[in-house]
């Protein structure tokens, strides 16, 4: 093992806030794997950043009306904060939308170019002829080959997880418009991955067949098995890094041709800021490079990328890639699109100062080797029993104990007693699991010691020696509060949080985890402690009630066919109804009203009299559209005056899909005054 780790983790994208399943299946796990090697005193760098270019982010960005930039940055800095708050310890976090991105990802393509890896071909594209586009793969939908699912995108199907491309799809439509696409001839540059198949066979399949995961493993011989294809590394659209070659307009860089190339120019940032060499992490072979990853990206990290570096020739290829599996919502396949997550954001608002709760959940439920399912009654029952039952209550009575008996100074007592060997064994249990990212057994050996801790005070009960044989009180409180010390030091990289306030408490340094294994006394005779702090406190049923019922109500907003209109009002009687009076009408002059931005003063033809009608619309519409236009009426509304004018009823607008108030108007034009209902 080399003492340099290059740790990536996969970088998320910016169209929407991090969730659990991201939490549990990538950035805890890589979170705590990279603490844990700084505790080594490796020289680590840990790296990711947004990933600002995907095809994702567009496609939020027209649902929303807004720009890809005005996207990525809303989320950036959402998804950015999340991470801080959550304790995730990145030493660079960055965005491919950054100028030193665009300028890496570049540079990489030319060198490939320039080494005449890609094949330029020209090649029928799906086409958008009414949005007057290329369509990216995730623009184009249809039914699976494999399952059925009629919404697989041209890339992927989220169903049944099987990788496509858009030829593949069965009767294929575009999301832009509804329409069927055409097939357009277009240029693009394809990386010829079959002609790396050797390459990969030995690489991975004959050097990594014992010490990668079998869901990584297995997944990639399959791949290989089946046969790799030359893959298109340029894309037409707007959005994105430009491929830098004469006459490529209106081509950028394939988002997984950049997207992971992030973690390089990410790299160079962090070595700039730092006093650096970048090249020491990714080019020298006393470097170990491991990426965390989910099982969707197990292709692009263990087969496109290693290709990509391979035909560059300046690079090592990756170490490990322990990817995880899919973690699910109470028994429900996490999805954005539906709500159906806990994000974490509205995590660390609605659990203040518990960070450590969710990281110890997740943890303890990683998805490592097959799917895995979060609930918050789990949630509940981790804090309550083993958190605060277990780590918490341990902690206390040694620090409580201390304090009473002896003035928060720690007592003499044997230093060779058989006890102690427990927080050297933990440390050693820790650091094998987690060399072998197996993090829930490593969670295990950590709640272990605290419960060999409590199972020490519940049989040597100090309590009652104190009083009868001092000295054996005394040596059962150094023997605790070595092995609290030692739980404060080990509990690190999966509490951070909590390992703080244990420092502060038992006023100690952190230390490496060699001393740790190899220190017997953690905490000498004479120290001084500082009070007892909660660590964790019981979650009380409501709280869980109110988490469950938010669940709820998101499948309920889940069955609306339109997850944006409002509830029902009140029920009325058919009696109540007929009251209204409902006709067509003709807008005949507009005008603004003075000093107010929003209202509009109208003259309207009813088709029973013209009449005058003031409306805040005037932010959306300019006097001129709106004149001869066709709209309804609410013709008997008693009239009311506005900025002094006397306005004689309502005029019928709603909001599109894009949040534009539009007015209702008949599909054909009909003659003012006909009644509606």
């Amino acid at each position: 093992m080399s003492d340099r780790k290059m740790i990536t983790a996969a970088l998320p994208y910016a169209n929407g806030p991090v969730h659990i399943g991201h939490l549990a299946g990538v950035y805890i796990p890589a979170d705590v794997y990279a603490r844990f090697q700084r505790r080594l005193r490796k020289d680590v760098a840990f790296i990711c950043g947004s990933d600002e270019h995907g095809i994702p982010i567009t496609i939020r960005a027209k649902k929303e009306g807004v720009s890809p930039q005005d996207i990525v940055d809303k989320y950036h800095g959402i998804i950015k904060k999340s991470f801080q708050d959550l304790g995730i310890s990145f030493d660079e976090y960055s965005r491919t939308t950054s100028p030193k991105h665009t300028q890496v990802s570049q540079d990489f393509f030319t060198t490939l170019y320039n080494k005449d890896k890609f094949i330029e071909e020209i090649s029928e594209q799906y086409f958008d002829e009414q949005a007057n586009e290329f369509l990216a793969d995730r623009y184009i939908v249809g039914t699976c080959p494999n399952c059925g699912n009629e919404n697989a995108y041209g890339d992927q199907c989220e169903k049944c997880g099987t990788t496509l491309s858009p030829s593949e799809l069965i009767n294929p439509r575009s999301m832009l418009s509804g329409n069927v696409p055409i097939l357009k001839e277009t240029k693009n540059w394809y990386l010829p991955l079959n002609d790396y198949e050797d390459f990969l066979n030995g690489w991975i399949i004959e050097g990594h067949k014992e010490d990668w995961k079998p869901n990584v493993y297995g997944q990639v011989k399959s791949w290989l098995t089946d046969g790799l294809k030359a893959r298109a590394m340029t894309r037409d659209l707007n959005w994105g890094v430009p491929v830098p070659l004469p006459g490529a307009d209106g081509k950028v860089l394939y988002v997984w041709f950049d997207a992971p190339i992030g973690y390089i120019s990410f790299t160079q940032e962090w070595a700039e800021k730092n006093g650096k060499n970048w090249k020491d992490y990714w080019q020298n072979e006393n470097s170990d490079l491991i990426h965390f990853i989910g099982k969707d990206n197990i292709v692009f990290h263990c087969i496109i990328f290693p290709a990509m570096m391979k035909a560059h020739g300046d690079y090592k290829m990756p170490t490990n890639v322990p990817a995880f599996e899919f973690l699910n919502l109470e028994n429900d396949k996490i999805s954005t699109s539906r709500n159906w997550a806990v994000w974490a954001h509205e995590y660390v608002e609605e659990f203040p100062g518990q960070q450590d709760v969710l990281r110890y959940t997740l943890l303890s439920s990683a998805p490592e080797t097959k799917d895995n399912n979060f609930t918050w009654k789990d949630f509940q029952t981790k804090n309550n029993s083993e958190l605060v039952g277990i780590f918490g209550n341990f902690i206390n009575r040694v620090a409580v104990l201390i304090h009473k008996y002896y003035a928060g100074v720690v007592p003499a007592g044997n230093e060779n007693a058989e006890e102690l060997h427990e927080i050297t064994k933990a440390a050693t249990e820790v650091e094998n699991f987690l060399e072998h990212y197996e993090f829930r057994n490593a969670l295990t050996a950590m709640m272990n010691l605290a419960r060999f801790g409590n199972q020490f005070l519940q049989i040597e009960e100090p309590w009652k020696t104190i009083k009868d044989n001092p000295e054996k009180a005394a040596n059962s409180l150094f023997v605790a509060a070595q092995i609290a010390v030692g739980l404060a030091q080990i509990c690190e990289p999966f509490l951070p949080f909590s390992a703080e306030k244990l420092q502060k408490m038992f006023n100690i340094q952190q230390l490496t985890w060699k001393e740790i294994e190899t220190n017997k006394i953690l905490i000498k005779t004479g120290h001084q402690i500082n009070a007892a702090e909660l660590l964790f406190s019981k979650i009380e049923d409501e709280t869980i009630e109110f988490q469950i019922q938010k669940l709820e109500n998101t499948k309920e907003s889940n069955k609306k066919t339109n997850p944006k209109a409002n509830p029902m009002k009140e029920e009325i009687q058919f009696d109540d109804f007929t009251k209204i009076d409902l006709r067509t009408a003709t807008i005949l002059t507009a005008e603004k009203v003075e000093k107010a931005d929003k209202l509009l003063k109208f003259s309207v033809d009813t088709g029973v009299d013209v009449r005058t009608v003031v409306s805040g619309v005037a932010e959306s519409f300019t006097p001129e559209e709106c004149v001869g236009k066709q709209v309804m009426i609410l013709l008997n509304l008693a009239p009311r005056k506005i900025r002094g004018i006397e306005s004689q009823g309502m005029l019928l607008l709603t909001n599109n899909a894009e949040g534009k108030l539009v007015f209702v108007t008949p599909t054909e034009t009909v003659e003012n005054g006909i009644e509606i209902g």
